[in-house]
């Protein structure tokens, strides 16, 4: 076999196995049909926010929560050991809201604790059986987002997973991290929606009290800082008991970082966490990120080993009008149709940082939440 057919041989490999993920599980959400609800049961619900130090991001999003279009709802902000202003914030809120309740938790010298304690605290502090979750510097888009949440409780589901775009603005960093979310979101959904569930994002995701406990919360990964939405849901979803929601009224948007760096740390600490995920799919979503680098890889030989640019640009070609296909109608579900001009550059872009950041997430130590 010469280099020719060596490349072409593993250009059709690389190919087939992204075909294969795109067309099982990528194309749930590109078809995925979003029925409009007539009417349903609105269930009681409790809305959860942990916070350290959020007062400015109270003082901003914390209204949009407390003005949701719901008739029987609940919000527990726990007040994580703040050192800024956040609990007289809290307190001109609870002033107005009679239905906002507010758990202040004290530092402790002997017990140094993270995000999860606060969200346990609170899931404790709540009187209703659905709990959803957000995180403070998050704003629903619209006053019907408990309303769309909640009806993912139907038939027995047990775990709502929601999605959650960062707000747009005018840099390269931010269209960057919307593709990413986009992408990130346009897996987890799919998976999930193919019964094979493996993350969710606590920005915009809903179970009941009854799993949390059955499940002893976070207690096998209590260790960790991060992972109290992705590893509980790895650990408690199962075929049947997780719905998607998709619906435009259910989105919950949030500022994306503004610096390099920053944006750097944070997704050191969410990759470092997905080691911790099923091995079956740490697999799948491996083979997803490696055949398509590879294939890229590939490709770039292609062209200098100037194998007939039929071929090469074919193989190109392939590609392209395969993401077109797949995003144009996800990009659109899922909040960021303006990247659509963009996503093969964005989609290049990506498969080259994301191994970079892996390998350096393997080898990074977890720091404090906040």
């Amino acid at each position: 076999m010469n280099y020719a057919d060596l490349l072409i041989g593993l250009l059709s490999l690389f190919f087939i196995i992204q075909i294969y993920y795109y067309l099982r599980y990528f194309s749930a959400v590109s078809f995925h049909k979003i029925v409009e609800e007539k009417s349903s049961p609105k269930l009681p619900v409790s809305v959860i926010i942990a916070a350290r130090n959020e007062a400015d991001n109270l003082q901003l999003f914390l209204d949009s929560i407390l003005t949701q279009d719901y008739p029987n709802y609940e919000v527990i902000v726990v007040n994580d050991c703040s050192y800024d202003n956040s609990e007289d914030i809290l307190k001109g809120f609870q002033s107005r809201y009679p239905h906002l309740k507010v758990v202040e938790l004290e530092e402790d010298d002997k017990y140094r604790h993270g995000k999860k304690f606060a969200l346990t605290i609170g899931i404790k502090a709540a009187v209703n059986e659905h709990l959803l979750f957000t995180d403070a510097d998050c704003m629903p888009v619209s006053k019907n987002w408990i309303t769309q949440m909640q009806q993912g409780f139907s038939e027995g589901k047990e775990i709502v997973l929601g999605i959650s775009p960062f707000i747009k603005t005018k840099s390269f960093l931010n269209a960057f991290s919307r593709f990413e979310t986009f992408f990130t979101a346009l897996q987890y959904s799919s998976f999930a929606l193919k019964k094979n569930t493996y993350m969710g994002v606590g920005r915009n995701l809903a179970y009941t009290k009854t799993l949390f406990f059955k499940g002893k919360g976070f207690a096998t990964h209590m260790h960790l800082q991060s992972g109290d939405d992705d590893l509980f849901v790895n650990q408690n979803a199962t075929k049947e008991n997780v719905s998607v929601c998709l619906h435009p009224d259910s989105f919950v948007m949030t500022p994306s970082k503004e610096t390099w760096s920053d944006y750097f740390r944070q997704k050191i600490r969410h990759l470092g966490i997905g080691k911790e995920y099923k091995k079956s799919h740490q697999i799948s979503l491996s083979l997803i990120s490696i055949s398509a680098l590879c294939y890229y890889i590939v490709l770039a030989l292609s062209f200098v080993f100037q194998l007939p640019y039929i071929v090469s640009f074919g193989f190109l070609g392939a590609r392209f009008l395969m993401l077109g296909l797949f995003y144009f109608s996800s990009m659109r579900k899922l909040g960021t149709r303006d990247l659509f001009l963009f996503y093969f550059i964005f989609d290049i872009i990506y498969l080259l940082v994301i191994p970079f950041w892996a390998l350096i997430s393997f080898f990074t130590k977890e720091k404090k939440w906040k």
